[in-house]
């Protein structure tokens, strides 16, 4: 036990999750690389939980960090503040949502916070729809619709929850239907839902289902939802925390492959904007932001700093097509990665879109879920230089992959054949 992981023990929660049965201190970082206190070199394939989306040590990110913090760090929303506003024009612009309007957060939690504070008050009711499998933080509120419950540790709640079936394609009572019978079925159970209770306030929902282990729906499934939930006045939230600013390659937004129906009516963010800075916030139509009737500010939402740096990020993220990088290099990876699933018995899927990668671990010759496995093969990746995640619910087990937008060809090699090495020497 190193003295930085003794001393870790010794003044923080034990619920603190660190991987690794000898966990790393990650020093420093350049492009999709970073090293550790020991000097060792990884390549980065998760990227911070998803926050790292261009790059590491972005020299357009650190330059405004480092020119704004000169001149001013921080003042509060009491104040005007141009790096906030002018970032607000940008992402209104790009959020697809007409007359929108942007509050800005610290974090992706405090963004389906307030999302939940502006849809419940919109809509007088406490009642909320969610997805099983769902992750959306670790607030009270937030835990209070998370569907998955490895990341529920309270069942008390100021919401009353209702989920709803569709976030997991592989799994579950409809797995066995084609896409279309699938969507069917999901709308029926939707509406058959609303007929035993009183309206909900939101749907809200994960694109692609980050900790739940990258599953998703069928594209077009929450078109049909949005149809069903017009008719009763309820609004739908997209949780674009893990989603977002192109990351899925196919789109800048993981709504858009539900665009049928138009925009949601509440767009949250956080994550990959900041490039590693804590900024999270939350996109409204005017009238829903506009609803609440009491003051409110926010001391660090929003500061100069954070605002810079995210500004910085869009403006090189768009320039370089990244999201272009995105589809095109992970489409590569995926199918590198599938033609390896292929030949192992213990994967059962490799899912994904983009840069947002899923690969599902089970026991050979069952359905059933493998931790256990799983924790051996991310310290194999580990120890071949490779940093990746883990997530999934109570029934699956599967490894997350989701390097910068910037990644190479010759990086996504690399990083698959440190991969396939783990798992064969693994299995």
């Amino acid at each position: 036990m190193t003295d930085l992981y003794a001393r870790h023990r010794r003044v923080l929660p034990d619920w603190l999750a660190l991987y690794y049965d000898d966990p790393i201190e990650i020093s420093h970082g350049e492009g999709r690389y970073v090293w550790d206190s020991a000097g060792r070199r990884y390549l980065d394939f998760f990227g911070g939980i998803l926050t790292t989306l261009t790059a590491h040590a972005l020299p357009e990110v650190t330059k405004a960090v480092s020119e704004q913090a000169a001149r001013i760090i921080h003042s509060s929303t009491l104040y005007l503040n141009r790096p906030m506003v002018e970032l607000a024009e940008r992402v209104a612009q790009v959020s697809g949502i007409p007359d929108a309007r942007v509050f800005f957060t610290t974090s992706g939690t405090e963004a389906n916070d307030t999302a939940l504070l502006l849809a419940t008050t919109y809509r007088r009711s406490n009642t909320l729809l969610a997805m099983r499998n769902s992750y959306h933080g670790r607030s009270f509120s937030a835990i209070g619709i998370t569907g998955n419950r490895a990341w529920s540790p309270t069942s008390l709640s100021p919401l009353q929850t209702l989920y709803v079936h569709g976030g997991v394609r592989t799994r579950g009572p409809f797995a066995h239907l084609d896409d279309r019978a699938f969507v069917d079925a999901c709308v029926a159970d939707l509406k058959d839902l609303l007929g035993h209770t009183r309206p909900p306030a939101a749907l809200i929902a994960e694109p692609v289902q980050g900790v739940g282990g990258f599953t998703s729906p069928p594209d077009g499934l929450y078109a049909a939802f949005r149809q069903v939930l017009r008719d009763h006045g309820i609004l739908w939230i997209a949780d674009e925390v893990q989603t977002g600013w192109g990351r899925t390659g196919d789109h800048f937004w993981g709504w858009q492959a539900h665009a049928r129906s138009g925009p949601p009516d509440i767009v949250t963010f956080a994550k990959g904007i900041g490039n590693g800075m804590s900024v999270g916030g939350v996109i409204a139509r005017a009238e829903i932001m506009n609803c609440l009737d009491a003051q409110s500010i926010s001391t660090f939402g929003g500061t100069q700093v954070t605002m810079a740096a995210a500004l910085a990020n869009l403006t090189h993220l768009l320039e370089h097509d990244l999201q272009g990088n995105a589809r095109r290099v992970g489409g590569l990876l995926i199918e590198r990665l599938r033609a390896v699933g292929a030949q192992l018995p213990g994967v059962r899927e490799v899912r994904g879109r983009g840069l947002m990668i899923g690969v599902e671990l089970v026991r050979p010759g069952t359905d059933e879920a493998d931790p256990q496995t799983l924790a051996a093969v991310l310290e194999a990746a580990r120890e071949g230089g490779l940093l990746i995640g883990k997530g999934g619910g109570h029934d699956t087990s599967a490894l997350r992959i989701t390097p910068p937008l910037s990644l190479t060809v010759a990086e996504a090699e690399e990083g698959a054949a440190i991969l396939e090495h783990a798992l064969r020497s693994t299995y």
